[in-house]
């Protein structure tokens, strides 16, 4: 079943015929964004920066801000939150939370209005949260109008400070406002929440926005971390970020948050850009956070649409088995899960467990919605780490997301003993030609996985290893330059482990020369020196500088020795060499 998406009777005909008339309908937020009116430097500082750098920038923008006294928003309000339309005469409120007709009486100021329909002023993000002992009044937070709105008293005192989330058995309905228990996956833990209708709930995910960029340092309550968390980024949960979206991509930017952001930028001195740039949460915390942000591109374009099919775990299927092998004790194997799947609503979690299951590890606990959404996939990495000889099993659960029931997947391994592996020799190379010849060793005497080529190519400006692996004792070069100095040599691998690596061969520029030839030396230029390449046991040289002095004389190198020297022009001198050598540093 969507929760998300569901019909809904809570706006009333009278209330819905009012709103028409006023001209007041919902549309797509980069059709309105032309409307918003704020000065043109406003918002530079968000150019060029996407995720969480663009989330500071957000901060930076808007945190400075006139701190209006609480008893005194209604005062603001009556220009910020009242309908545009007079009812029988008169100016009504525009609280979110009920289909109460309230009035400002012509004979009434705002303030005794709020009095004479015991109306309250409700914080969407309670206050609660972020109460140090008894002192709320610490931070701008508790007066800010992006985050207070006028309020129905009932309405007001069942929400309490719940979570946002969706209601699946209600304990308080007055066709706009729900309180009670959560549906599975939303809350955060809590066991009671507080949905608001359809109509509004993009504009509470807009001002819980606002909230997680400006005041992302102050002290988030631990007993209240529903839906919050002290950090810089992303300061929203997860399943809350998510969630909120959600609600956003369906509930677009209206045209009443248009006129009220203009409003309370005149009585508060700062703008909600959520409101300005309908898209800006997706590049903050969902399927745009790859992207860079920049206000010019907000006009128009793409925008991400709601979700609107049921969540779907496709891949992997229930009770379905991974086999992690063979895996050597107190070594690793990893294997990757593909998790398909689309429409999710909420982070998906995952745990594993089981009689092993401390022989199994996940890189991550949460994979928001946002990365398999926007993809169809995710790759999840789990960890085989056998301690001890034998077979393992345990199960991995998936669940959360919106997911209608929970996926399992078993998991198992066996546990070896650590391999004894053998010193491979290196042999001579067969089928030499101008651009090819196949390298040899010695097979194995103990079963192996694969066999590890190590191939070294030697150029004017350095050296490069390539590692190639390999089913057999043998493996054909096919893009031989003879030119080019190159060796090899080998190891081989079993249960993550690789033998000690053999001797290197050398196949000259020239020709071949092996470990058995009776003179082949060849000196490789490095940044820092030379490096010496023989397969003779050991072979000895000479260094000279450009004015015949003897720099070094080194008597028993070996195949990969490297002599380091300053920057000049030296001569290298050898018996094994058949003429001197002149290289530059």
């Amino acid at each position: 079943m969507t929760h998300l998406n569901r019909s809904t009777n809570s706006i009333s005909t009278a209330r819905f015929t009012l709103r028409l008339a006023a001209g007041i309908a919902m549309f797509a937020g980069f059709a309105l964004q032309a409307n918003a009116e704020y000065a043109p430097e406003y918002y530079s500082g968000l150019d060029g920066k996407r995720k969480e750098t663009l989330k500071a920038a957000v901060k930076e923008a808007v945190k400075t801000h006139k701190t209006l006294g609480y008893t005194d928003l209604p005062t603001y309000w009556q220009y910020s939150d009242v309908y545009p339309e007079k009812y029988n005469g008169q100016t009504r409120w525009w609280e979110m939370y009920s289909n109460e007709v309230y009035l400002i009486r012509n004979n009434q100021t705002a303030r005794s209005s709020f009095s004479a329909n015991r109306m309250q002023r409700e914080h969407s993000v309670p206050k609660s949260w972020w109460k140090v002992g008894n002192d709320v009044e610490y931070t701008p937070a508790y007066s800010d109008m992006w985050n207070l709105y006028p309020s129905d008293g009932p309405a007001n005192q069942a929400k309490s400070n719940y979570p946002l989330g969706i209601v699946e058995r209600a304990s308080f309905d007055n066709n706009c406002t729900k309180v009670g228990v959560p549906v599975y996956g939303y809350g955060g833990g809590a066991e009671v929440v507080f949905e608001p209708a359809d109509e509004y709930k993009g504009d509470f995910a807009r001002s819980f926005f606002y909230m997680a960029c400006v005041y992302d340092d102050i002290s988030w309550q631990s007993r209240y971390n529903w839906m919050f968390v002290r950090s810089s980024y992303p300061t929203l949960q997860p399943w809350a970020y998510e969630m909120l979206l959600q609600w956003a991509r369906e509930d677009r930017v209206s045209q009443k948050e248009i006129l009220r952001n203009d409003a309370v930028e005149k009585s508060q001195g700062n703008r909600n850009p959520f409101v300005d740039f309908p898209e800006l949460a997706e590049y903050i915390w969902g399927t745009r956070t790859a992207e860079t942000f920049y206000v010019a591109d907000q006009t128009g374009g793409n925008v991400t649409p709601p979700i609107t099919g049921d969540p779907e775990l496709t891949n992997p299927v229930n009770d379905e088995w991974i086999d992690f092998g063979d895996v050597a004790v107190g070594g690793i194997g990893t294997t990757y899960v593909v998790l398909q799947g689309k429409n999710f609503t909420a982070p998906l979690s995952l745990r594993i467990s089981g009689t092993d299951s401390d022989m199994f590890n996940l890189s991550t606990r949460s994979i928001s919605a946002s990365e398999i959404n926007s993809t169809g996939e995710y790759m999840l990495p789990i960890e085989y780490l056998p301690t001890e000889l034998g077979e393992h099993t345990a199960k991995l659960t998936i669940y959360d997301g919106g997911l209608a029931s929970s996926v399992f997947v078993n998991l198992k391994g066996e546990a070896k003993p650590v391999p004894t592996l053998t010193r491979l020799q290196a042999l001579d190379p067969i089928d030499v030609a101008g651009n090819s010849y196949t390298a040899c060793w010695s097979a194995a005497p103990e079963a192996v996985d694969y066999y590890v080529l190590y191939r070294t190519r030697y150029y004017n400006d350095g050296e490069e290893t390539d590692q190639i692996e390999c089913p057999t004792n043998s493996y054909t070069i096919t893009d031989r330059n003879p030119e080019v100095a190159e060796s090899y040599s080998v190891s081989s691998s079993s249960l993550g482990y690789l033998s000690e690596r053999s001797n290197s061969v050398l196949v000259e520029a020239s020709g071949v020369s092996n470990v058995a030839a009776e003179s082949a030396l060849t000196i490789a230029w490095r940044e820092d020196g030379i490096r010496v390449l023989t397969s003779l046991p050991e072979v000895e040289i000479s260094v000279y500088d450009a004015a015949g002095r003897e720099a070094g004389h080194y008597s028993s190198l070996r195949h990969g020795d490297t002599v380091e020297l300053q920057k000049g022009v030296y001569i290298i001198t050898s018996p094994s060499l058949a003429k001197p050598v002149k290289i530059v540093i």
